[in-house]
């Protein structure tokens, strides 16, 4: 290969006071939760209302657990059972390696599913709420992966290709940029279009079928040109870990879709 881009090396520890350290990673699900957080807060103030802005508080509390907690074990029973079975222990170390979207997903899923039944609010509305906000996320989630460092892709002659740190002398696809946009910026702009401009949330279940279908096809179509993990390679012939959990997603979304189409819609007064 005769080009490739420079990595931009940034170093990983954004804060650093004494032996305090704060990471761009961690900022980053900060910063999903909270612009996520104010996403959900404007969305409430629109019809259909039913839920006030007050409660999200609570809200944002419910699912920053689901995702540590969901997206932990997800990583645990999804990629190292063996390991951790192993060391225990090390579970709880989460800054050391490893979480899971689709760990964190069935922890928000959870999560709101609790919140919802306490609040006494519709599942399904909450779902659409949380499917629109859950974007932003996965678009800071995955530029700390590139500054990270990890999750690379595999190797490529494409002019944009990159020499990751830890990916070897060989130039590879810049994978996390191309979820950042199609997870995070293309999903959001279908998700955001459907709860803003048209009546999917008078459709409960409509728009998080929406996100269900576009990050399973978005993660699916990713995974062609990220390098599977070295501990699992490919799953299934060609299949990837990836694909394989995003599988159901796209199936359940298809479900959602259907049921929330063939249900009459919400009143619009």
């Amino acid at each position: 290969m005769l080009f490739s881009l420079a990595f931009p090396v940034i170093d990983p520890i954004a804060i650093e006071i004494g032996p305090i350290a704060i990471r761009w990673y961690a900022l980053a699900y900060i910063a999903g939760l909270l612009l996520g957080w104010r996403c959900c807060v404007i969305l409430t103030r629109r019809p259909p209302i039913f839920i006030s802005a007050e409660k999200l508080d609570d809200l944002l509390l419910y699912a920053t657990l689901g995702v540590i907690l969901g997206g932990r074990l997800g990583y645990v029973l999804f990629y190292k059972p063996a390991f951790f079975a192993a060391n225990p222990l090390e579970i709880l170390m989460v800054w050391h390696d490893g979480m899971s979207f689709h760990g964190g997903f069935l922890g928000v899923a959870v999560a709101g599913f609790l919140f919802a039944r306490r609040q006494g609010v519709p599942a399904l509305l909450l779902a659409d709420l949380l499917a629109t906000a859950a974007p932003i996320g996965l678009f800071f989630g995955r530029i700390a992966n590139f500054i990270n460092g990890e999750l690379f892709g595999r190797v490529s002659d494409a002019p944009w290709a990159m020499v990751f740190p830890h990916g070897g002398p060989l130039a590879r696809h810049p994978s996390q940029l191309y979820e950042a946009g199609l997870e995070g910026l293309v999903l959001f702009a279908i998700v955001g279009t459907a709860a803003l401009a048209s009546r999917a949330r008078y459709r409960p279940g409509l728009i998080a079928g929406l996100f269900l279908i576009g990050y399973g096809c978005a993660r699916s179509t990713v995974e062609l040109f990220r390098e599977p993990d070295a501990h699992l390679g490919f799953i299934l012939g060609p299949i990837t870990m990836g694909q394989l959990l995003s599988a159901p997603m796209i199936a359940v979304g298809v479900i959602a879709l259907i049921v929330a189409l063939r249900r009459p819609a919400m009143d619009h007064g």
